[in-house]
This record gives structure tokens, C-alpha cells and sequence, in this order.
């Protein structure tokens, strides 16, 4: 079976489709949980860009989910489907539906907010932390425009005329998704986290932000708000470019080489 076909698992509060890849060569085997960003799936936001080949290729157990709403998974059509919180909840409960206890958490911009509230609200599930295309926005915004919600329910890409909505629409429509769940998701992920509860998440973190990424809010200052965090700038680089980065992966399994 191809392993990079995803599976589906019915866990407590939605249907979750997932890949698992196993280490390559000489490597711990420890498990790293990857969660993609609005709009995106595991395979575009990990697996085309060599993300998962990266991870497993250095000994790491490589598990990527497609988020309620998203890609393979459970659609849901109302806002109050895609609180952070339940999203968090979704990826503990995929841990345990493979028997898990503890892994290294990695997301980008949307799925580096669940990974943050996933931190917080389970510490002891939490080995690391990597925050990517995120930054100070974590406690300063409350996530992307709200406006992508209207993009996403347009009858076409044709007459929209702002870029940030004309960007997420085309990107949705090129991943083929669910327009009205993603609208739904834009409208109920709007959750943030006070400086007090980001201070309170003490595993080791990494925040990696493209230094020409207007999206994400610089990186330096919310790792600072952290007692064991560190920033990495991913240079000219803007919010989509900065996934794949090279800069970025290295900087990736360097932190994870140091981390306990």
C-alpha cells in the first residue's frame, strides 16, 4: 500500500484523513505531527514541498492530517465547527487513535495557531513546538482577513479585485476544496491567545516567519514571550514561499537535533 495515499480515521469529533510515514535509514523514530494551513492539505503543504521527505529522510516518524474542512477530511458548514480548540482536540485524538503519547508539533500560519493552542491546552502531548509562517499575530490578530470568507463564497476568482482575497481564492480553487466549508473555517478559527497564556507554554519552541511575509507578524517578539523559544528569520521570502524553504527546513531539523 502507498504509504502517501491518506487514510481515515473516525475520531471523536470528526472524520480525519491522515498519512504515517515511518523513518528512512538511521533515526530515533520519534514522531513529528505536521498541520497544514487554510486552504491547504498535508500534500500540499508537506508532501510537495519534500517536507515529508526532509523529516523522514533524518529518522523521524512523519504524521500529516488533513484538517476538519479541508482536503480528504470531515466538511463542516458552520463557524462554530472550526473553533482552534476543536481543532487541537482533532490532532490529540489522532495521536491517540495511533497510540502516541508524545510527539513534536509542526504547523504553518493556521496550522501553527492550532499547534500553539495545542501547546497550551496539552502540554504533557508536546515534545516541541514549531510555529511557522507565525508570528506576533498569534496575540495580535485574529488570524487572516476575515474578508476571505467573502472571497471564498464569490461566484468566481473573475471579480475579485483585492489581492489577499484573490490569493487564498485561486489557491483554494487550485487545491480543488470545499469553498463553503472553508468559508465557514475563515469565519470560526478567529480565536487568539493573551500574552499570559503564550508565556505559559514552556516546551521548546521555534517560530520561523519569511522576513517579506506581510501576513505572519514578525517572529522575534513572540518568541520572546516564551521561556524556552527562539526566532528563525527565513530571508526574502514571503508567506507561501517561506514553507518550503531550504532555509526554513534546515533551520527545522537543526532545532530538532537540540532539543531534548
Amino acid at each position: 500500500m502507498n504509504a502517501l495515499v491518506p487514510r481515515l480515521a473516525r475520531l471523536k469529533g470528526a472524520e480525519i484523513a491522515f498519512i504515517d510515514l515511518p523513518p528512512e535509514g538511521e533515526g530515533s523514530g520519534d514522531p513529528i505531527l505536521l498541520i497544514h494551513g487554510f486552504g491547504s492539505t498535508h500534500g500540499v503543504n508537506w508532501v510537495g514541498p519534500s517536507w515529508t521527505k526532509t523529516l523522514t529522510r533524518a529518522g523521524y516518524r512523519v504524521i500529516a492530517l488533513d484538517n476538519r474542512g479541508h482536503g480528504r477530511s470531515q466538511k463542516f458548514y458552520d463557524p462554530a465547527d472550526y473553533d482552534t480548540a476543536l481543532m487541537a482536540a482533532d490532532a490529540r485524538d489522532l495521536l491517540d487513535h495511533l497510540g502516541i503519547a508524545r510527539a513534536d508539533v509542526m504547523g504553518y500560519s493556521m496550522g501553527a495557531r492550532i499547534t500553539a493552542f495545542f501547546s497550551l491546552t496539552y502540554p504533557e502531548r508536546v515534545r516541541s513546538c514549531l510555529l511557522g509562517g507565525l508570528g506576533i499575530h498569534l496575540v495580535e490578530g485574529v488570524g487572516l482577513p476575515i474578508g476571505i470568507a467573502d472571497a471564498m463564497e464569490a461566484p468566481s476568482l473573475e471579480g475579485l479585485t483585492d489581492p489577499t482575497q484573490r490569493m487564498f481564492r485561486a489557491f483554494a480553487d487550485a487545491n480543488r476544496q470545499d469553498l463553503k466549508a472553508l468559508a465557514a473555517c475563515i469565519r470560526g478559527t478567529r480565536q487568539t491567545l493573551t500574552r499570559e497564556e503564550v508565556g505559559q507554554i514552556r516546551a521548546p519552541v521555534l517560530v520561523s516567519v519569511g522576513t517579506t511575509d506581510a501576513i505572519a507578524g514578525s517572529p522575534a517578539p513572540l518568541a520572546a514571550l516564551m521561556p524556552n523559544a527562539r526566532a528563525l528569520d527565513i530571508p526574502n521570502r514571503d508567506h507561501n514561499l517561506a514553507v518550503g524553504d531550504r532555509t526554513h527546513k534546515a533551520g527545522v531539523l537543526e532545532f530538532l537535533s537540540e532539543r531534548p
